[in-house]
């Protein structure tokens, strides 16, 4: 990550550019107090193949303007994207994955981020 930023700023920035391109169920989750080494997720879920790359390419798009690019990015995959940015992980998911990996689920004792 090129550019220095809080936190919090980040994940609403990246829930903002989710929201713009339609994502649906955008939960930010903070996972400091049950995770030794995740800091934040973001998840969100995507209709489609094209929705999640169109999604996947806002948010990079949008951060790209403000002079922050991710760590990695996983994908393509027609079921997940994974954006790493520093502390936060951005996963964008098809609706059947979002469902089988149960990442909420997974994480339940994690407090959701009111974004």
């Amino acid at each position: 990550m090129v550019k220095t930023i809080d936190a919090v700023e980040l994940i609403t920035k990246i829930t903002q550019a989710l929201e713009d391109k339609k994502a649906e169920h955008v939960v930010a989750l903070d996972l400091r107090k049950v995770s030794d080494s995740l800091d934040y997720f973001v998840i969100a879920t995507g209709t489609s193949q094209p929705h999640l790359q169109a999604l996947q390419d806002h948010v990079q798009e949008k951060l790209r303007d403000e002079g922050i690019r991710p760590d990695a990015v996983e994908g393509p995959s027609s079921r997940w994207w994974l954006l790493s940015y520093g502390p936060v992980l951005v996963h964008i998911m098809s609706p059947e994955a979002r469902d089988y990996y149960d990442l909420e689920g997974f994480w339940a004792d994690a407090e959701r981020l009111e974004i």
